[in-house]
């Protein structure tokens, strides 16, 4: 087989490829391109799961990048385990075919305990005594060490936040270079979310949006080069496009106004609780899946939401069946928003009791998805000295509360989760393949089946 390497621009459309982005162009005028039929939701987990395994999200079981598990009573958000997608992996596959075969999976998600050869995913390690220490974790295991030494420490603050940026694609290129050099693997699979996070900032459709498209083009252009300069086949390849977005839409605020939330005070702020709520919504950029406790209250909630401006379409009964996403890990309704809206996790109705964690960068802790976390709180005066005072205070060992997020959801520009309306927005996929569609439109599933092909095809 010759040797692979998948690289995985989050964000990237096909209307994003042109002047600012010339290697990227080249690549695509050069090989066989298509368009991808964005999966359902259109988020990184339910994507990158259906890429690599062929299937759907009622099969293998990523409905969205978090959901509620029903017997513990508690949302899991951004977990990594590999153990949660069900299914036969791309690797899997193509090692039955040649015991040989490795794997290098770099950053794509559900990293940990997978049986990939060799990975590198995000993890910071959280001592007794309160504190974040950012990392990644590796494996092998001593693989982390080596790549600490040679590369310096991920720089973590720009892989997610309000300092987020192409420091840590960069890293992350780096580091599938020196994973190529160290081991030569069958196939890399490497992530790159620079824009990703840009765009959901700024919008696709900023004038700054060239700066960052000239950024990851760069990256790709040296990764390109490396990879021809060893005989490897490289795959260009995306999750979902970014779309101009100005309404946020609280599904919570709307619930606990009918009465459906339960709110537990804690020291003077408001801690939602899931289990004792009768409805509720896990909100995940385009896409909210509704939980109801209280079953009787279905219709109700359904009813309630479908009269909701910046609510598209919800999805109940068959039509979570015909959305391939009628799980047991799915809400009892899905909620879809329309082009320009997006769903926040707000449940409160005061921000003086918002919860502690709503002004952090606690993907974990949050009952949804928070891009504004990618922002530094405006009505903060001098932002520069209370995050100086706030990592002075970490290296002097105090619990520090790094309370800088705002709660105002409209300063978010851009999102995903639902299916754009142009097909220019589409995700794509592009490479020296044989059989792409005629029409230059691929299901999300059918990615797997053209990766297949492509990796067991012998070198021409």
């Amino acid at each position: 087989m010759q040797r692979t390497a998948v690289i995985n621009i989050v964000g990237l459309s096909r209307r994003l490829i042109g002047k600012n982005t010339p290697h990227l162009r080249g690549f695509v005028e050069a090989n066989a391109c298509c368009q991808v039929e964005p999966a359902f939701p259109a988020v990184t987990c339910t994507a990158q799961a259906s890429y690599l395994t062929g299937r759907l999200p009622c099969e293998h079981g990523i409905v969205a990048n978090g959901w509620y598990d029903r017997k513990l009573a508690e949302h899991q958000f951004w977990k990594q385990s590999n153990h949660l997608v069900e299914g036969a992996k791309l690797w899997e596959v193509l090692r039955d075919e040649d015991p040989e075969f490795t794997c290098a999976k770099l950053f794509w998600w559900y990293n940990m305990y997978s049986s990939a050869d060799y990975s590198i995913t995000p993890r910071p390690i959280y001592p007794a005594d309160g504190r974040k220490v950012f990392d990644i974790y590796t494996a092998p295991m001593n693989m982390r060490e080596e790549l600490k030494s040679d590369l310096g420490d991920f720089p973590f603050p720009a892989f997610w936040g309000p300092a987020a940026g192409i420091a840590s694609s960069r890293w992350i290129a780096d580091s599938a270079i020196w994973v190529e050099k160290k081991h030569r693997p069958s196939l890399s699979l490497v992530y790159l979310p620079h824009l990703d996070y840009s765009f959901q900032k700024i919008g696709p459709e900023a004038p700054e949006a060239a700066i960052e498209l000239r950024r990851i083009d760069r990256i790709f252009g040296e990764l390109l080069a490396f990879y021809r300069e060893r005989d490897v086949r490289v795959v260009l390849l995306s999750e979902y496009g970014i779309t101009p977005v100005h309404r946020p839409v609280h599904l919570n605020r709307l619930f606990r106004e009918r009465g459906w939330i339960t709110i537990k005070e804690e020291l003077g702020r408001e801690m939602i609780d899931l289990g004792a709520s009768r409805a509720f919504a896990i909100a995940d950029h385009q896409v909210a899946h509704v939980y109801v406790n209280d079953i009787g209250l279905t219709a109700e909630v359904q009813s309630l939401m479908e009269s909701t401006e910046g609510v598209e379409e919800v999805l109940a009964g068959a039509r979570l069946e015909e959305a391939g996403i009628n799980h047991s890990r799915s809400g009892d309704l899905v909620a879809v928003a329309d082009a320009e809206s997006w769903f926040t996790y707000y449940y409160w109705l005061d921000d003086r009791v918002a919860p502690d964690y709503a002004r952090c960068v606690d993907i974990h802790r949050k009952p949804g998805y928070d891009p504004a976390e990618l922002f530094i709180d405006p009505a903060i005066r001098f932002p520069r000295l209370k995050i100086a005072r706030r990592l002075a205070g970490k290296k002097l060992g105090m619990r520090i509360l790094m309370d800088l997020i705002p709660l105002d959801a409209d300063l978010v520009r851009g999102s995903h989760g639902r299916e754009p309306e142009d097909k220019m927005d589409w995700p794509i996929l592009a490479g020296d393949f044989k059989n792409l569609p005629e029409n230059g439109e691929l299901p999300a599933t059918e990615v797997f089946e053209q990766l297949l092909e492509l990796c067991s095809r012998r070198p021409s």
